[in-house]
């Protein structure tokens, strides 16, 4: 179920909303409530899925009770965190990557395995990581193990963040299962924090996803000229950006509509110096899960020896690209980005002071052409891509369909270019601070939500494009 979808916001929220608060201040109540409604939304469409997550959630419960009870053994501990870690990769390794493993083995050694017609569960990538970081936790003593499996239940499935995150520790919402507060405040900025999630994913994302999505399928067919390339990797940009930030608005203010408080994802990324600042404000909490679980663990930048930091660079970012997605595009992808890291780091360049608007362009080249990979179908696509946008396969630099593609959407790119730097949000600070209990604001500033709630929904009911990228995730 889209949160971007006329059921969800007419139906399953409103219902989940009213019956949540007739429970009142039973929160053992609303916790029950909460995790049958998030199974509901996560079966919703397929519901056997649920059955996959329903199993990861009582392995992971189990392993955790096992490794509290034989904290003192740690080769006992030990053991069964190894088999947490190959369980939950296992059953990940089953949806996601076994396809791509046998397909690859069929082109390298000339066989012709049968390649199972699996079906990715939604979201599977997001829930693994999440219920594994629990476990990883009580083993290293930085949450306390959970000893009922329906808050377990609720931490892993909770439907706000369960498709695309955040990715939530649960030390951070385990004093929030039983003491969190629901006030007015919170389910107003919630409210207007999900409107504003709303606004960039069916306005911009998926008008952006119209330009991309045409434009990378005409370069597959024929080829497209240099201009064209361009607009579609900009767009490509603009649309993983607020279709992803736009979620995780989405999330984080659902969270707070029910009195749960979870950490940011984006800090507008787009106005980083360098590739390394980049990944800070990108997906911050998976990039902190890869850091506290795989980086730090390995030595992180702490070991002596630079062949060992390069080594543990090399293992996250392999990671992080085969995380994504069951492709070699991804691989390449991750990669790319840490050959620019690692570079950064070792010639200093994301702690150069001078010249940051041309740190900033470099920055801006380099993620643009990795989203180019990051898009492409396969390898081939890419390359073929990155050629056009050079000019390099002579297929010229301007077209009409330029120019079409600029008329009918240089709204919603202007829209996308305004609203991923702050400056958007220095204005709303600086109206807000300045005219703080004016009617003007009172007034105003409900009537702008509303209105985009509405546009938002006039979108949907059209029958507007409306993916999903991290979906597949």
């Amino acid at each position: 179920m889209l949160f971007s979808s006329i059921v969800f916001l007419f139906y399953f929220l409103p219902i989940v909303l009213v019956t949540y608060y007739l429970l009142r201040k039973s929160y053992r109540l609303k916790n029950i409530f909460l995790l049958v409604a998030s199974l509901f939304f996560y079966a919703w469409g397929e519901p056997w899925f649920v059955l996959i997550m329903i199993l990861s959630i009582m392995l992971n419960y189990i392993f955790a009770l096992i490794i509290d009870k034989y904290r003192d053994k740690k080769s006992i501990a030990r053991l069964i965190l190894i088999l947490t870690c190959v369980t939950n990769l296992g059953i990940l390794f089953v949806f996601k990557y076994l396809g791509f493993t046998i397909r690859t083995i069929n082109e390298m050694a000339r066989l012709n395995l049968s390649i199972p017609n699996i079906i990715l569960p939604i979201g599977i990538s997001f829930f693994t990581f999440q219920a594994m970081s629990y476990v990883i936790d009580v083993y290293r003593e930085d949450g306390k193990v959970q000893k009922n499996p329906l808050y377990v239940a609720l931490y892993i499935s909770f439907f706000p963040q369960l498709i695309a995150g955040p990715i939530v520790r649960y030390s951070t919402i385990a004093d929030q299962m039983d003491n969190r507060k629901e006030t007015w405040q919170k389910i107003s900025i919630g409210t207007c924090r999900f409107i504003t999630g709303l606004g960039k994913k069916v306005l911009i994302a998926n008008n952006m996803a119209i330009i991309a999505d045409r434009i990378f399928q005409m370069n597959t067919d024929a080829g497209v000229v240099a201009s064209l390339a361009w607009l579609g990797s900009i767009a490509y940009t603009l649309q993983i950006f607020f279709d992803f930030s736009g979620y995780s608005d989405m999330a984080i203010g659902l969270g707070l509509m029910f009195g749960f408080k979870f950490e940011e994802n984006f800090n507008y990324p787009y106005i980083s110096k360098s590739v390394t600042e980049f990944w800070r404000r990108w997906h911050i909490s998976l990039g902190t899960w890869f850091k506290d679980y795989v980086y730090f663990p390995l030595g992180g930048s702490r070991v002596s020896n630079k062949d060992k930091i390069i080594r543990n660079l090399f293992v996250v970012w392999m990671l992080t690209g085969i995380w994504h997605g069951a492709e070699w595009t991804f691989i390449l992808w991750g990669l790319s980005n840490f050959v620019f890291i690692s570079m950064e780091k070792f010639f200093g360049i994301d702690r150069m002071e001078k010249h940051k608007i041309l740190r900033n362009i470099y920055t801006l080249f380099i993620i643009n052409l990795n989203w180019v990979i990051f898009r492409s179908k396969n390898l081939i696509e890419a390359r073929k891509f990155i050629l056009n946008m050079f000019g390099v396969l002579g297929n010229g630099f301007w077209s009409d369909y330029t120019l079409m593609f600029l008329k009918e959407y240089s709204l919603f790119l202007i829209g996308g270019i305004i609203f991923s730097i702050p400056l958007a949000k220095r204005i709303n600070k600086f109206i807000v601070e300045g005219r703080r209990g004016s009617i003007l604001l009172e007034v105003g500033y409900p009537f702008v939500v509303i209105t985009l709630f509405l546009i938002c929904v006039s979108y949907l009911t059209k029958g507007t494009y409306n993916p999903f990228i991290y979906f597949n995730f």
